[in-house]
């Protein structure tokens, strides 16, 4: 298996106890970009934000033009979130930011 293939497993939030697998390198590459441009407390930034945010660090190989980053950005919300890497901040639009746990 090629690194391109390899896969690693990630959580979700709103379904506990289950597990989905992955390509490793997006998943990677997509954390390694939203986690610097979250704010370390609340009320944090918007999904949109975020997006905004962190589309100038990804990889264009992996990501060229922001391919499928919306999807990836859900991806890696969602298992940070599960692991308590960061969190939501109040009711409503959801606003992230990071807890200080590291991944």
């Amino acid at each position: 298996m090629s690194d391109a293939d390899e896969k690693i497993e990630i959580e979700c939030i709103t379904s506990p106890h289950h597990v989905q697998r992955v390509n490793k390198a997006k998943f990677i590459a997509m954390r390694d970009a939203l986690l610097p441009v979250l704010p370390s407390e609340a009320p944090g930034m918007s999904v949109a934000e975020a997006k905004a945010a962190l589309l100038p660090n990804l990889s264009q190989e992996l990501f060229p033009g922001g391919e499928k980053a919306g999807w990836w950005l859900k991806a890696v919300q969602l298992d940070l979130e599960a692991k308590g890497v960061i969190e939501r901040s109040g009711k409503g639009a959801v606003r992230l930011f990071r807890t200080g746990k590291s991944t």
